[in-house]
């Protein structure tokens, strides 16, 4: 079976919850979408709001008060959030690569550390971090059990490396500058291929609920996976996969009898997110962001401004500025289209007028440097 470009999109967007926001709680929304870039605080905020029927922000907040969803280091080495009862197979299936990266990074050899000192040091920082510890209080305890300076650059890898998660430090989007961790609930194994290849399993078949149909490139570039890994997890799913061909004659899998949406479906617009995943979680990005906008939304150091779709694909990004929500179209855009974003950047202002009117103004720089528009336009909130 071949399946079309625009089916692809519409499928991706019904499945991430984009085409018609759900009447459903945020938990289960989360658990949906498989999980939710969080570098950025707001984030997951706004990717709710995109998502949710009568998104209240609270209820993201009590879930995270109460370790519902968790915040921390995962697929593509960045902070996610995702819900309590999966970060354990996530975790499990990350283990080679979070290993890799942060506990062989040169600058640990340069700072006089190696694996093995992380290994011996790692069960009694996890046993201090049972109750809630501030970032410095961690760090102190590492220096106490190493018996000598830990550089903040260690400091920094170990954090991404254990099992942590963050602990909400307070308003207006739950996590702020201060940072606080807890060892996860649900310890996962660490150095265990068998538990490593069951989790990464265990999270390739949820992408494909979440963002399927997709190529073993797509999901290599959602995980950070080697390649090897991920065709060895997909092996193991074949009975429960079916296979497509893309539009451009790619291998793609999906879950057995997985529903795929109609191309002739409607995409009402869409205010993303801050990194939200939809646009970061595919080797071939076009499925989302036309190739000819890329680098305008993801910058040369990887950051990947909120962005603005229109009919399913980014037609621009948008950001809070005095007055409403300032939003970029890299094309033309008709009357009606217009008209309907502005409803959108309406809902949005209310939702940070309560929280952080001005959320992203560190990333204004982007737009100092210069962002290409056919048309600009100050839309109130």
């Amino acid at each position: 079976m071949v399946i079309t470009a625009r089916a692809l999109n519409r499928t991706t967007l019904h499945r991430q919850l984009l085409l018609e926001r759900e009447p459903v709680g945020v938990a289960e929304a989360v658990r949906r979408v498989v999980g939710l870039q969080a570098q950025h605080p707001g984030s997951p905020y706004v990717a709710l709001w995109n998502r949710v029927a009568g998104f209240d922000p609270g209820d993201l907040d009590e879930a995270l008060s109460g370790f519902e969803l968790v915040r921390s280091t995962l697929m593509r080495l960045t902070l996610h959030l995702v819900h309590a009862g999966d970060y354990r197979a996530f975790r499990e299936a990350m283990e080679p690569t979070l290993r890799g990266s942060r506990l062989h990074d040169p600058r640990f050899t340069k700072a006089g550390f190696t694996a093995a000192d992380v290994d011996a040091l790692l069960p009694g920082l996890l046993a201090y971090a049972e109750t809630a510890r501030t970032g410095a209080e961690l760090r102190e305890h590492l220096v106490e059990g190493r018996g000598g300076p830990v550089e903040a650059v260690v400091w920094r890898m170990v954090r991404q490396y254990a099992p942590l998660w963050h602990a909400p430090t307070g308003p207006p989007w739950s996590f702020g500058t201060a940072q606080s961790f807890v060892t996860a609930a649900e310890r996962p194994v660490l150095r265990d291929p068998e538990a490593s290849a069951a989790g990464l399993a265990v999270l390739l078949r949820r992408y494909l609920e979440g963002f399927g149909p997709a190529s073993v490139a797509d999901m290599a570039q959602f995980t950070t996976a080697p390649r090897g890994l991920v065709r060895a997890a997909v092996k193991t799913l074949e009975g429960e996969l079916e296979r497509l061909e893309g539009p451009d004659g790619a291998m793609l899998y999906d879950v057995a009898g997985a529903l795929r949406a109609d191309e002739g479906l409607a995409a009402p617009p869409r205010l993303l997110a801050m990194w939200d995943s939809v646009l970061l979680a595919y080797a071939d990005r076009s499925r989302v962001l036309p190739p000819e906008y890329r680098r305008h939304v993801i910058r040369v150091n990887g950051d990947t401004l909120p962005a603005l779709l229109v009919d399913g694909y980014v037609a621009g990004v948008w950001r809070p500025v005095g007055g409403g929500i300032e939003v970029s179209a890299f094309r033309p855009l008709t009357a009606a289209d217009w008209a309907a974003v502005g409803a959108e950047a309406a809902s949005l202002g209310r939702l940070l007028a309560d929280r952080d009117p001005h959320v992203y103004r560190r990333y204004d720089h982007w737009w100092v440097k210069g962002v290409p528009a056919a048309e600009s336009r100050v839309l109130p909130s």
